[in-house]
């Protein structure tokens, strides 16, 4: 099947289910690495002011994991569309992982941060960081031990290039939500927003449903190595 027309502008939002088959869990997996923590704990500002220790320990564990995971079939997929597509392209992630990247996608805003890198909170420096982090560690700056924390966005905080990804989400043609459970804010509510525009297709590929998938003219569920792929295939089809 193809479409029945072309577009000039697309608007891609990933989340951990793209992610998943390269071994990074989703908040969802019943036995990943998200389950043994209390997300108030390790994934909040409070949390981290009560216990900098769990948290440092809670994200070297993810870099680690994430050091090991390689990119699959659906970041090459998407990597291809921004390479040989046309128009506007603009591919926005969840994640915090950096998958994409490696899969060769340039085009895109990590809305909620970079697991490999970190910030200093003492003077805002933010720079490349692939391995342990600690309350010893020195921010390369400033020169303040302490003051490091990873360089993600934690509940309670506001997520990355949101004016940007507005206005992507206002002009675009073409919408597509992929291995999201449309449960965060408010990357949740994006196709809302762009049903509101009233000018985009929109789609979800996802594993399962998500919690808005009734929002989406069209709706592909499967794995996201098989259905991201064939996706990406069908819009070249239409070009």
């Amino acid at each position: 099947m193809t479409f029945e027309r072309s577009f000039r502008s697309i608007v891609i939002l990933t989340g951990a289910g793209i992610s998943a088959e390269s071994g990074l869990g989703t908040f969802r997996d019943r036995d990943g690495l998200w389950t043994k923590y209390d997300l108030s704990e390790v994934a909040t500002p409070e949390g981290f002011a009560r216990n900098p220790v769990l948290v440092h320990d809670f994200y070297n564990a993810r870099r680690r994991n994430l050091l090991e995971a390689q990119p699959n079939a659906a970041h090459a997929a998407l990597a291809a569309l921004e390479r040989q597509w046309g128009g506007d392209f603009l591919l926005v992630t969840q994640n915090v992982d950096d998958l994409h990247e490696r899969a060769g996608s340039q085009r895109l805003l990590h809305m909620h941060g970079e697991l490999l890198k970190i910030r200093c909170e003492h003077c805002g420096h933010v720079t490349a960081w692939p391995g342990d982090l600690d309350l010893a560690t020195a921010c390369p700056a400033c020169g303040n031990a302490g003051s490091l924390r990873p360089h993600v966005v934690w509940f309670g905080e506001m997520p990355l290039y949101m004016e940007e990804i507005y206005d992507a989400l206002q002009s675009c043609d073409l919408f597509v939500s992929i291995g999201t459970s449309g449960q965060v804010y408010p990357a949740a509510g994006f196709v809302a927003e762009v049903r509101r525009a009233g000018r985009a297709h929109t789609v979800e590929l996802n594993l399962d449903p998500s919690d808005g998938h009734s929002l989406f003219a069209e709706r592909l569920y499967g794995p996201a190595t098989e259905i991201v792929p064939e996706f990406v295939a069908r819009l070249f089809a239409s070009a």
